[in-house]
């Protein structure tokens, strides 16, 4: 095994979370520190606070993964009489690195989202908001019989021929290619200057876009030829939806107020807000991490019966209880779940890796709020 840097933990945060994922404008990835430093221990957390550092410090973490960003507000300047700055100064000299992944972490398929919707028990979960869709699209390759097997195991190890439950899905024909080799070529069958025809296999397979480098560079490492024949459609096969927040349904149906119960508990939270009818039955529910207030109406189109999110209003709330659909408001912090799950996550993509580095959650609260 070998000690990775931090492009190479950043790496590892993107076979999931690109950031490609996140939300226009949102100031994630590198905030302080260089990537290009070896890593022993990474620290996930939620909030990079002065305690969160300390704490790092004292667990020999050298590395930071936030979700929410450092910098979220631009800095005109790095004045370390200001509690920014003082802190930006700490992790520095400190040789601590931080990364933030937000949004894209948010919308990720197994981010913060789909960690609150498991620990709330919900079924068959859909998107609530989509931001993205990763569109399919399809290689049709030609390769020469005797290496169709290894093209094939090639593109679909690279993620080609996923569909839905299904695997190494892929389709072949046999057919004859024909080419006439160039003086300064250096081709696999045939001569220079000599019309040829070869026995050829057509592969056809699909692949999500995000996955198109991977197929490609997969597809010419395998195939034998100098100039691989080869042509890259778009499908107009429903791609793979991404976005914020989830809903589905309970795993069974309860009042409001056992549905409340079930949230304070699982998501660790004292206390929290709700609007409705407590005895109203829930049989659906719509979760957003963070300040979702917003998607409200979304969430009412959408089927759920209630809306678990933070940061709500006393107007939001009002319109939402006059629109339908009841409010549980555990906070902004219940985000916190992410630290565990990406710690978690992240671990066992390293020993996948064979990359030697600890992931350690952040043992700190950084919830501002007291409740007396």
């Amino acid at each position: 095994m070998k000690q990775p840097n931090g492009h190479q933990i950043v790496g590892l945060l993107e076979q999931f979370s690109p950031k490609s994922l996140a939300m226009e404008g949102d100031p994630i990835g590198l905030q302080s520190g260089a990537l290009n430093r070896k890593v022993s221990k990474v620290m996930t957390t939620l909030d990079v606070t002065n305690e969160v550092v300390d704490e790092a410090i004292e667990k020999g973490a050298n590395f930071i993964i936030a979700h929410h960003p450092l910098l979220f507000r631009p800095l005109k300047s790095i004045n370390l009489e200001t509690n920014a700055g003082k802190l930006i100064e700490k992790c520095i000299k400190n040789d601590i690195t931080v990364y933030a992944a937000h949004t894209n972490l948010d919308v990720a398929k197994g981010g913060v989202n789909d960690m609150l919707a498991e620990a709330l028990d919900l079924k068959e979960t859909e998107v609530l908001v989509k931001t993205y869709e990763d569109e399919y699209k399809k290689l049709i390759v030609f390769v020469p019989e005797s290496h169709a097997d290894e093209v094939r195991k090639a593109v679909t190890a690279a993620g080609a021929g996923q569909i839905g439950d299904y695997s190494d899905c892929t389709f072949t024909s046999n057919g004859t290619g024909r080419f006439t080799p160039g003086d300064e070529s250096n081709p696999f069958l045939g001569e220079q200057g000599k019309p040829e025809a070869a026995a050829e296999v057509k592969i056809e397979s699909i692949f999500l876009s995000s996955k198109e480098r991977e197929v490609i560079k997969a597809m010419k490492s395998a195939h034998p030829y100098e100039e691989p024949a080869y042509d890259i459609f778009t499908e107009s096969l429903p791609g793979e939806k991404y976005g914020l927040g989830r809903v589905g349904k309970l795993s069974a149906q309860m009042t409001l107020r056992d549905f409340a119960e079930v949230v304070k508990r699982k998501l660790g939270v004292p206390a929290l807000r709700m609007t409705g009818d407590p005895e109203k039955i829930i049989k659906k529910a719509a979760v957003l991490g963070g300040m979702g207030s917003k998607y409200y109406q979304t969430a009412k189109f959408a089927g759920a019966d209630v809306y678990v999110t933070g940061d709500v209003d006393f107007h939001t709330a009002q319109d939402a209880e006059a629109a339908g659909i009841s409010i549980i408001d555990p906070g902004h912090h219940v985000e916190e779940i992410m630290k565990t799950g990406l710690a978690s996550e992240l671990t066992v993509r390293a020993e996948n890796e064979r990359l030697k580095v600890e992931f350690v959650a952040s043992a700190l609260t950084t919830e501002p709020f007291k409740f007396i």
